[in-house]
């Protein structure tokens, strides 16, 4: 049996270090739907059958494929603050942030310093300029049951108090955030995710929960490269005992640092930051968590307060409702066109760092968030405003729906500067649109159709148009993937 440490140098996951997990995916309780036969206990048979209800595919492989080619912008300055709109997030300088990430949540457990540095030299260079990272991880998120790293460093020097933190442990953690930050990466890092960790804060209380937080908030004040993401499959916040337990770490972590930026994850189907009132003085950020079409709860996130909704999680690539890359290019544009100021995309083998991981790093999933940024980070995205009542795009949009299946779904998300300058709709199907053409600013409009599966753009007859009426734009039939989904971009000519 290879030992923790020699797998994780050679590249693959710590396969000798945790219970061998070939088939897990985002969620480890599904195995359990594979063996009912076995003796289940009842609150996991609740929590089986809510989320086995939505009924989800086999999903797709995870395809190797050749990074795309990025686009050169500015590169941020941490720490991240709210813009002056409330809608997006600005870098220190008060530049605009878009959200690309990525979700390497058993980094620290399952990976060493060179392979994590690695990792992060690899993102940068695909565009992914955040990561969510677990600071404890045990087996519910790809780690082991005591939250050991791969090589045996306990995060607590008493199993389970959270008021003996292991200065080996941390330390570790410490050196993984810089090496982001020194490759431009920002950390959403979740202070102690509630999937598995939640019965260590019901033994601790909430007092220890506070301290806990304090003792975060003071280590990592002077870290630039943080935003604090609490919860991950909270499924029980509506409760208001265990709802206090997170709570208390999130306040701990404020009451010595108020200045970093936090959020939390709720619960699986659906679910929003701004669900949980309790949370409201606290998170700086919305994070959006969907399994059905994901334009419907940034949206509904969006007609909210204005505080920045950004999409936390959805299908992972190979996991869940994902069929193919068409799955995620939906989810994505779906997000970044319904106000959003960005998104997290999840891999099946590098969100736990599983045998393998390093041949899937580079995958079709990875190389479509590239040809997304590409497309939106050189345009006033930040200023785009959702067409929800259908001024623009007036015809053809298809269907809205809050649930079901994210393949199926044919809904065209379209959004527009205030301007008029500026406007991009994704038309998931080869279905056309008719466009208001008298929203658009100046007297002619130059369109283009953008291949998001190449990042090529293909002219379209007669461009400009005069922005004078209505105007069908009919996709020009499989893009460069084999698919129909295509974006309009609309600009002033």
């Amino acid at each position: 049996m290879t030992s923790g440490r020699e797998t994780a140098e050679s590249g693959d996951g710590p396969r000798g270090a945790r219970p061998v997990r070939s088939n897990v995916t985002r969620h480890p309780w599904r195995i359990g739907i594979l063996a009912l036969a076995g003796v289940v206990a009842v609150v996991g048979l609740v929590v089986y059958a809510r989320r086995a209800s939505s009924a989800a595919p086999t999903p797709g492989k995870v395809q190797p494929a050749s990074p795309a080619g990025l686009l050169p912008t500015r590169t941020p300055v941490y720490p991240l603050k709210v813009g002056p709109t409330g809608r997006y997030l600005v870098d220190r300088d008060g530049r605009p942030f878009l959200i690309v990430g990525d979700s390497p949540q058993a980094l620290i457990a399952n990976l060493s310093v060179k392979r994590a540095g690695q990792f992060f030299a690899n993102r940068q260079a695909a565009g992914f300029n955040s990561v969510w990272i677990n600071l404890l991880c045990d087996d519910y998120t790809g780690g082991r049951p005591d939250g050991a790293t791969y090589d045996g460093i306990v995060p607590f020097m008493r199993p389970g108090d959270l008021s003996t933190p292991n200065p080996a442990y941390f330390t570790r953690a410490d050196e993984m955030i810089r090496l982001a930050e020194r490759h431009r990466i920002v950390v959403f890092l979740d202070p102690i995710e509630t999937g598995g960790w939640l019965k260590v804060l019901r033994d601790n209380g909430t007092a220890k929960a506070y301290a806990y937080g304090r003792y975060l908030g003071l280590r990592y004040r002077r870290f630039p490269n943080i935003v604090w993401l609490n919860g991950n499959d909270f499924q029980t916040w509506t409760q208001p005992g265990d709802d206090a337990l997170a709570l208390a770490v999130a306040r701990g972590i404020k009451s010595v640092d108020p200045r970093q930026l936090q959020t939390v994850e709720l619960d699986f189907p659906t679910s929003a930051s701004s669900d949980d009132v309790r949370w409201g003085g606290i998170i700086g950020l919305d994070a959006a968590y969907t399994y059905s079409p994901t334009y419907a709860e940034v949206l509904k996130a969006y007609g909210r307060d204005r505080v920045p909704v950004f999409m936390i999680e959805a299908s992972y690539e190979g996991e869940h409702d994902y069929t193919g890359p068409e799955t995620l290019r939906r989810q994505e544009y779906w997000t970044l066109l319904s106000g959003a100021t960005g998104q997290f995309y999840g891999n099946h083998y590098t969100w736990q760092f599983s045998t393998g991981w390093p041949s899937h790093l580079n995958t079709v999933g990875s190389r479509q968030m590239t040809i997304a940024t590409n497309l939106f980070s050189h345009r006033p995205w930040f200023d785009l405003v959702p067409d929800t009542s259908h001024a623009l795009v007036v015809s053809g949009y298809g269907t809205y729906s809050e649930s079901g299946d994210v393949n199926s779904n044919d809904y065209v998300t379209a959004a527009r500067t205030p301007d008029g300058r500026l406007a991009i709709a994704y038309l998931p199907s080869g279905r056309p649109i008719v466009v208001n053409m008298r929203r658009m600013a100046g007297s002619r409009v130059r369109a283009q159709w953008y291949d998001p599966t190449s990042g090529r753009y293909a002219a379209i007859a007669g461009s400009p148009f005069v922005t004078r009426g209505e105007r069908r734009f009919a996709p020009p039939g499989e893009n460069h993937g084999g698919d129909d989904d295509w974006v309009l971009v609309l600009g002033a000519a």
